[in-house]
């Protein structure tokens, strides 16, 4: 069910302006009551609107090692900037000895590295908390492992030269907007020293050709192991500052917080995940899977940022007892790996979950919850009638 947002409008003559979530007043309509939060199971047109427009990455698509360019998932802030190769340019400023200007072509003549990733978005899994923070509707579709190739980031610092007194880097893409009412260039950024690891790239293809324009075409940053927020899209700028930067992607946004005025702590690694690939086939609206009684093999990826996956464990009666999976190869370092179970179904109906744990000992929750619906890594269920 699709809910309705608020309806107050601003900049008229007599009319009382919209009001933010903390009371403060907004250009914009509210959605929802202002607070942030939902109860039950509809959703805002706003939230379904973001769900059109943001679309994540089937999950039948796990058959696939590296996931094929028009499933991956994609986020999108603001708009997908229209820029023509001829035109773009890459700057690399701030407190460097030897500002650079670079075209597609300079940065293509660059060392290559081809390089699998695992990329999630930092809101995969909002939809599934209680309550329901109000933003991008993502239940477990936010990911995607592409090959991406570029140029180490770590080079081009180094050609620049970062003065020592440079405490972070800033990337700024091309994309522009609103959020938290605030006009804004979509800008991250990084240490020095997560700036120059060596498996931080400046991407200018995927999956073997051209970046897709809703993929950040000409060049932008994949930071391996970090959620996907931190690969900045279209990039236009670098520089070097002393920071801390303090932006609203990095103050306003992803934030591990219990409530509205919470400053939390900031969004970086990816947390350990297990997804399991539907078994059976679905039901047309529900997506209930349907399973023949017998032997089925269960299967999916799991991953764990710049840890290892040390285990993945299933469970075919709604997480009362749980058994070890067997684990495949990575794909890459950074990137996921296969898991399969041999199940025995039975004729009836099953509640099947999926957990990992890394290599640092930490094991996927039962449940998560935050202000601003972030790192949701909680135990996948996927509802199975067997017959």
């Amino acid at each position: 069910m699709a809910q309705t947002g608020g309806t107050g409008q601003t900049g008229g003559a007599g009319e009382t302006p919209e009001r933010d979530k903390r009371g403060k007043p907004s250009r914009f309509r509210t959605v929802g009551d202002g607070s942030g939060i939902a109860e039950g199971e509809g959703f805002y047109r706003e939230e379904v609107a973001l769900g059109l427009r943001n679309h994540g990455m089937p999950l039948e698509g796990l058959c696939y090692p590296i996931t094929p360019t028009g499933m991956h998932y994609v986020l999108v802030h603001f708009d997908i900037p229209e820029v023509t190769e001829t035109e773009w340019r890459l700057e690399v400023g701030g407190l460097v000895d030897r500002p650079l200007k670079l075209t597609l072509e300079d940065v293509r003549k660059r060392p290559a590295v081809t390089m699998p990733v695992t990329m999630e978005c930092a809101g995969n899994g909002r939809a599934l908390m209680e309550p329901r923070p109000v933003s991008q509707p993502w239940h477990t579709e936010a990911i995607g492992t592409a090959e991406w190739t570029g140029t180490p980031l770590k080079g081009l610092l180094e050609e620049a030269g970062v003065r020592s007194e440079v405490d972070e880097v800033l990337f700024t893409g091309l994309d522009r907007g609103v959020q938290g009412d605030i006009v804004q260039e979509y800008q991250r950024s990084l240490s020095v020293e997560d700036a120059s690891r060596d498996e931080v790239l400046l991407v200018y293809a995927m999956n073997g050709r051209p970046l897709e324009p809703q993929h950040g075409f000409p060049l932008r940053l994949v930071v391996p192991g970090w959620y996907g927020m931190t690969s900045v899209k279209w990039l236009c700028r670098i520089e070097a500052i002393r920071g801390p930067f303090e932006g609203y992607q990095m103050l306003g946004s992803y934030r591990y917080t219990q409530s509205m005025d919470d400053v939390g702590e900031p969004v970086t690694l990816q947390r350990v995940r297990a997804l399991m690939a539907p078994p059976g086939i679905p039901d047309f609206f529900t997506r209930t899977r349907l399973v023949e009684a017998g032997p089925v093999r269960l299967s999916g990826r799991a991953w764990a940022g710049r840890l290892a996956v040390a285990g993945v464990e299933v469970s075919t009666d709604g997480c009362a007892t749980w058994e070890e999976a067997e684990l495949g190869k990575p794909v890459g370092q950074f990137a996921w790996c296969e898991w399969s179970y041999d199940w025995e179904a039975t004729p009836g109906t099953h509640m099947l979950c999926v957990r990992a744990r890394d290599s640092a000992g930490n094991v996927q929750p039962d449940t998560v919850w935050n202000y601003q619906g972030m790192g949701n890594n909680m135990v996948q269920r996927v509802e199975v009638v067997v017959e």
